[in-house]
């Protein structure tokens, strides 16, 4: 049975001391910094993977994100644990497959408001708040709508933001015409337009910490529906479910307006780490949470949200650490959401329980020495679809219609290397690899389940 939250905390509460105390510094995970990092993690909602300028877009301005890319390393194959929103965030949160703690599908707002993640899970936010650091989480949380499951009870200190897949972008009025825009565990509402409400929100965190180690969570909701610009009007209403109104349609335009204030968010973001002259020892990682759907771009991979083609769950991904991360690398290793936790704890030296089990690793060779990650598979399951990935061999089971496949039995190989569009189906032809991959698929799913805790 794994430790309970309390315990847990205690142990890296006096391992997180011990680390800092200089006589034992080499013990730590990032031992070689004299300064713990700050560390930035944004996460963008429903980004495709060729919705960025340096993702080759053309159409969307992105310089910000742009620069980071260019002063850090992009990623090429990196992964949303899901393609869709709640289970990649619960895997953000633990460095854990969401089958474990039992968040696999959307948590909506419609008859789930008395469920979430459960609280005996560890999340990065109270491992990096147990060595010392001030955390914050503003914007999107989706992990569970009672304030019992909320940020503040999982790890940060500071939340403004909003429990639901999304909100009107100026009512914050959610799908079920519940007002949803909180401050720690109270309805506060805010006038605004959430993408500059979270970038405002962000850069007020930074400037208050400019000498105090601090982990920022910016989940933005953009480029999530409902698609409004700054200059539109609400659309929803308070006590009025999204369906019995205008609901707000994609068009270019505003889909690239909605990126692109997204992106300004950033700039003030790097901003205000420059004007604290903190940005040298600022981590900052950016990601999206899953694939695009119709309205954004996820050239060149086949499929998107919802769907278990890579255009699903390959998303964009860039780290940036000024000094630390040699500027513009490109890196092809394949990562996962899950992957972020135990970074962060690497970078902040935390240790861990013993009994904690993480699924994520590291990425801290990769990011500071351009090194690899040891050979793993990677693994997938949403609704009825299955995945399993090894090296460059990708295995995909009954994949249904919305991935662009009307077979929904299909037994499906790709080599990803030589076809990451998914168009050359080499099951036939590689029985034994699919074989191996399948038999890989039936221990993932019987280990991942064993352990799941009920959410109550």
């Amino acid at each position: 049975m794994r430790q309970s939250r309390r315990e847990a905390l205690k142990v890296m509460g006096a391992a997180a001391a011990s680390c800092l105390a200089p006589a034992v510094r080499p013990r730590c995970a990032h031992a070689e910094s004299s300064k713990q990092p700050n560390v930035i993690v944004i996460m963008a909602d429903d980004l495709g993977y060729g919705d960025l300028g340096c993702y080759g877009n053309r159409e969307i301005r992105t310089p910000h994100l742009d620069g980071l890319a260019a002063r850090g390393m992009r990623w090429l194959d990196f992964h949303s644990n899901a393609p869709v929103c709640s289970p990649t965030r619960a895997a953000l949160m633990t460095g854990r497959y969401q089958q474990r703690c039992g968040i696999e599908g959307v948590v909506t707002a419609k008859g789930h408001r008395d469920t979430g993640m459960p609280l005996p899970e560890l999340t990065f936010g109270e491992v990096l708040r147990a060595t010392g650091y001030a955390t914050a989480l503003f914007g999107k949380w989706h992990l569970g709508y009672e304030a019992a499951f909320g940020p503040i009870h999982q790890g940060f200190d500071v939340f403004r933001g909003y429990v639901s897949g999304n909100v009107d972008y100026h009512s914050h009025v959610d799908q079920q015409g519940f007002e949803d825009w909180w401050n720690g565990s109270r309805l506060s509402p805010e006038a605004g337009y959430t993408t500059d409400l979270i970038s405002g929100h962000g850069v007020r965190f930074i400037e208050a910490h400019p000498d105090r180690p601090f982990c920022l969570y910016l989940a933005y909701e953009a480029p999530h529906y409902p698609y409004q610009g700054r200059k539109d009007k609400a659309i929803r209403a308070s006590g009025r479910a999204a369906g019995s109104g205008v609901r707000g349609e994609a068009s270019a335009a505003v889909y690239r307006e909605m990126v692109e204030a997204m992106d300004e968010g950033v700039g003030s973001i790097v901003a205000a780490l420059r004007r604290a002259g903190i940005e040298e020892n600022t981590f900052l990682f950016f990601c999206s949470d899953n694939g695009a759907p119709a309205a954004g771009c996820n050239a060149p991979l086949r499929g998107a949200k919802g769907s278990l083609w890579e255009g699903g769950h390959r998303v964009p991904a860039i780290a940036c650490w000024p000094g630390r991360i040699p500027a513009g690398t490109v890196t092809q290793e394949t990562a996962m959401t899950m992957d972020v936790f135990p970074t962060l704890a690497a970078l902040a030296g935390a240790v861990l329980p013993a009994r904690q089990t993480l699924d994520g690793v590291s990425l801290v060779p990769v990011l500071t020495e351009q090194g690899r990650l040891r050979e793993r598979s990677l693994f997938w399951r949403y609704n009825e679809a299955r995945a399993v990935r090894r090296g460059e061999w990708k295995l995909l089971l009954r994949q249904g219609k919305r991935g662009g496949d009307s077979n929904a039995a299909s037994t499906r190989l790709y080599h990803l290397g030589n076809d990451v569009g998914e168009t050359q189906n080499l099951a036939e032809r590689e029985p034994e690899t699919v074989a191996a991959l399948q038999r890989e698929l039936a221990a993932w799913e019987q280990a991942v389940s064993a352990g799941v805790e009920r959410r109550t």
